[in-house]
């Protein structure tokens, strides 16, 4: 069995959408456990009234998406887990796909497939293809390239369009909590990806609707600095001996491009402090080196000021 899991905050707009492309998969050995974490849009009531077999609605006050998803994964009884955001969908073959993958890959913990943005309805595979990604089994080891690790990670940062077996993610203490509103899935894909095979997938089974999520361009000023690099203690436990430079480097090239964002919108001392704190020796070979060293200043802040000014301008 597949538990898929909904975490469900105030997207009554989008959650029958959501219900419906589950509904419609072609694997069908599923339950489905939607958590209520304090919706106050009557997204509840719209779940309650649809008389689903397989669906369990699990209400808690609102504690964030993490706890929201541990709180699934708690009452979960398939060996494989599925999480699907509320206002976004997956193709019918999604599940089908993903659990053929992982039953020909026994020893892999999990499998991410590719994805559609909507708008503009545009796959992410030639994205990808780009980046290096490839359909195949990855296993991380003291070669494995930062540059590629941190392509690896991103990819399988949503984690809506991943299916993981169950015993690896509670094993590792499934999705980082702490009132934590950006990053949580990322922070277990992190500690998945340091020590578990994981398949890639370039099949676009996965729908992301930008337009509808609470982490579109719109709210980019308010992203806090994501659990990696908050709180990594975590990441160094489960991390082999012979990957801790690799976790040094990706963490480094992550803190990087965090200084530029916080950079952007006039954060810089903020991005110079990660900087300082995640910087190597050999930190000047990862990507994003040269952009944050001349950018993170109050010149490049001012800049970026001007830049969004001439943006407003030009929509207005």
């Amino acid at each position: 069995m597949v538990s898929v899991i909904v975490p469900l905050f105030n997207k009554a707009s989008y959650i029958r959408r959501a219900i419906d492309s589950i509904s419609r998969q072609s694997y069908t050995d599923v339950e489905l456990i939607i958590v209520d974490d304090g919706s106050t849009d009557g997204g509840r009531e719209i779940v309650e009234s649809l008389h689903e077999p397989a669906l369990r609605l699990i209400v808690q006050p609102n504690a964030g998406p993490g706890a929201a998803r541990n709180t699934g994964i708690a009452a979960a009884r398939g060996s494989l887990l599925a999480f699907l955001d509320a206002d976004d969908e997956w193709s019918p073959t999604f599940l089908e796909r993903s659990v053929a993958l992982l039953e020909l890959e026994p020893e892999a913990a999990s499998v991410t497939s590719a994805s559609v943005r909507e708008p503009p309805g545009e796959s992410t595979v030639p994205l990808w293809r780009k980046r290096g990604l490839r359909s195949q089994t990855y296993r991380l080891n003291d070669r494995s390239e930062p540059g590629f690790t941190v392509h690896l990670l991103a990819f399988m940062s949503w984690v809506c369009s991943m299916v993981m077996r169950t015993d690896v993610v509670r094993r590792l203490g499934g999705f980082y909590e702490h009132g934590c509103m950006y990053g949580e899935d990322g922070f277990l894909t992190l500690k998945m990806l340091l020590t578990e095979p994981a398949i890639v997938n370039l099949e676009p089974l996965a729908t992301y609707h930008a337009d509808s999520s609470a982490l579109n361009h719109r709210a980019l000023a308010l992203r806090g600095i994501e659990p990696i690099l908050q709180d990594p203690s975590e990441l160094y436990a489960v991390c082999p001996a012979e990957l801790k430079g690799l976790l040094n480097d990706v963490l480094a090239a992550r803190a990087f491009k965090t200084a530029c964002v916080l950079t952007y919108w006039g954060r810089w001392r903020e991005g110079r402090d990660l900087m300082r704190r995640f910087t190597s020796s050999s930190a000047w070979r990862l990507p994003l080196y040269a952009q944050a060293h001349v950018g993170v200043n109050p010149i490049g802040a001012a800049a970026a000021t001007a830049w969004r000014s001439c943006r407003r301008l030009a929509r207005a």
